[in-house]
């Protein structure tokens, strides 16, 4: 099975065919509108939590310590300093139009 990859692009592409608009534009606002989310998301030290409706939610979670962790190469052990992580959630209309 072949994965499919879309690009910004073909982002903006297939948004400017569903509203009429010109795609230079709507390249602009989808690159804004990325942008603006990626920012959203580095801010701050804590959670962080953008919710599209019916799409999903965008959340930045931190995440612990691990004083003993193992590369799994060389067996050795390697401390991992506590970091943030991103993790999406699929809203309902998204699974549902997954399962079809």
């Amino acid at each position: 099975m072949k994965t499919r990859t879309y690009t910004k692009k073909e982002i903006a592409y297939r948004t400017a065919k569903l509203t009429g608009a010109k795609q230079c534009q709507t390249a602009t606002i989808v690159d804004g509108v990325f942008q603006v989310m990626r920012e959203m998301l580095s801010e701050g030290d804590g959670k962080v939590r953008i919710e599209v409706r019916n799409f999903g939610v965008f959340e930045v979670k931190p995440t612990k310590a691990k004083p003993k962790a193992r590369n799994p190469r060389t067996n050795q052990e390697i401390y991992v300093p506590p970091h943030r992580k991103t993790h999406f959630k699929p809203g309902r209309l998204l699974k549902a139009a997954l399962r079809k």
